[in-house]
């Protein structure tokens, strides 16, 4: 594996087309959430050709606020693809224009608290009532129902109520939580595979549109794994162990002499026989106790010893290469300043440097994952607030006159000029 000390290259340059088309082209998304869990959950759909229309506030979505040097930098990547309307939810003729707009679609995802959408006179069975196809998915931190269904639940939260935070981290320290949005990503993708659900029973099965309870909290106890089942056969609930793994050795972070960091897996006893051997020390393969994976977790600080010490003698260039001819699971600890130059990144295209009328161009991820045949598509950056207003009601619900619902604060077709 070729380090970026060695390798630096530029990514490659993306423009949007406009005229490119997905496999989900067709299916319109009324996206009525804020922050990141919808966002992601409609960047999914969006990314692969779905119509996603963000209806937002005066004010905008809440992702706007979150700048990088005054740039919004998060709405620029999570809200690509999409179109924004805007619109005034407090107003009734404004809840009237939305009513019809989900009478014209496919999806509705929202994330108010549970009895918000209701109380906007949207509930579920009004919408089907006129539109039995549509498929609403509702985002909230603690679910629909259950005695928390009340309580705010940002992502943070769940992160720490679900168990992860008690997990991550080194066993003489806080618990920590993950220093990015996990609980809303993941969750925002749990959300996509549901929206696809759905749409299969409907438009495959000949079924009806459904609602889809999506909390912050279940999506983060699925991916912890069997933590509980491991509890209740123990009676131990999983220690912190900083980089280390519970299930396999050795498994960690090492600092090489010229003070950068490599990690090291190896899941199977064949990667782990590989890994002393090429550190010089195959007698740890006969050893009783190295030369089993148990054996391995319980010395696990000499095992740790032994690696570190051969990594720590060495750079990180010839750690690498002395692991890539062993065939050995060991790579560099990146930062965002090494992928942005990465060899491996830019051959992959895995960040693209997109056009941006504010920056020029600016980094973001590409479409995941790779289709074959009908590839996910870059068509538009993420809209102005209210960029598209006039424009989606005029498609969704004819030639109507927007000028009354200007003049009376219904709609903004553009953003409101800054202060």
């Amino acid at each position: 594996m070729e380090s970026t000390t060695t390798h630096r290259a530029s990514l490659k340059r993306k423009d949007f087309s406009a005229q490119a088309q997905g496999p989900l082209r067709g299916l319109r998304v009324i996206d009525l959430s804020r922050l990141v869990a919808g966002n992601m959950l409609t960047l999914q759909l969006a990314d692969f050709g779905a119509d996603v229309i963000k209806v937002e506030p005066r004010n905008g979505d809440t992702l706007r606020a979150f700048k990088t040097g005054g740039v919004e930098a998060f709405w620029k990547v999570y809200c690509r693809n999409k179109r924004s309307v805007c619109i005034d939810f407090r107003h009734a003729t404004g809840i009237d224009l939305l009513r019809r707009m989900l009478d014209k679609a496919d999806v509705l995802v929202e994330s108010f608290r549970p009895g918000v959408l209701e109380e906007m006179g949207l509930a579920p069975d009004t919408l089907h009532s006129s539109n039995p196809r549509l498929v609403i998915v509702r985002i909230s931190g603690w679910g629909q129902t259950g005695p928390f269904k009340r309580r705010p639940g940002f992502g943070t939260l769940v992160e720490g109520y679900s168990g992860f935070a008690s997990m991550n981290g080194f066993a003489d320290r806080e618990p920590v939580l993950p220093p990015m949005f996990l609980g809303d990503m993941t969750a925002g993708l749990y959300g996509a595979s549901a929206v696809m659900t759905a749409l299969w029973e409907v438009r495959v099965n000949g079924g009806k549109g459904q609602e889809i309870d999506l909390s912050l909290f279940e999506p983060m106890i699925s991916v912890l794994g069997p933590q509980a089942a491991n509890y209740r056969i123990t009676g131990k609930v999983k220690a912190r162990t900083g980089s280390r793994s519970s299930t396999t050795a050795p498994r960690n972070t090492y600092r090489t002499a010229d003070g950068r960091w490599v990690c090291v897996s190896t899941s199977t006893q064949t990667m782990a026989a590989r890994l002393f051997r090429a550190i010089g020390r195959p007698e740890m393969n006969t050893d009783p106790r190295y030369s089993s994976n148990v054996a391995r977790l319980e010395h696990v600080a000499e095992v740790d010893a032994i690696v570190a010490d051969f990594v720590g003698q060495r750079t990180l260039d010839e750690n690498l290469r002395v692991f890539e001819a062993a065939d050995v699971t060991v790579g560099p600890i990146h930062d965002a300043s090494d992928l942005l130059s990465d060899g491996y990144v830019i051959a992959r295209e895995s960040l693209v440097d997109v056009r941006d009328e504010e920056l020029g161009y600016m980094p973001m991820h590409n479409i995941v994952p790779r289709l074959s045949a009908t590839p996910g598509t870059l068509r538009r950056p993420a809209p102005r607030k209210g960029q598209h207003t006039a424009e989606c009601l005029t498609e969704l619900l004819g030639e109507i006159d927007l000028r009354p619902l200007v003049d009376d604060g219904v709609i903004f077709p553009e953003a409101p000029p800054a202060a």
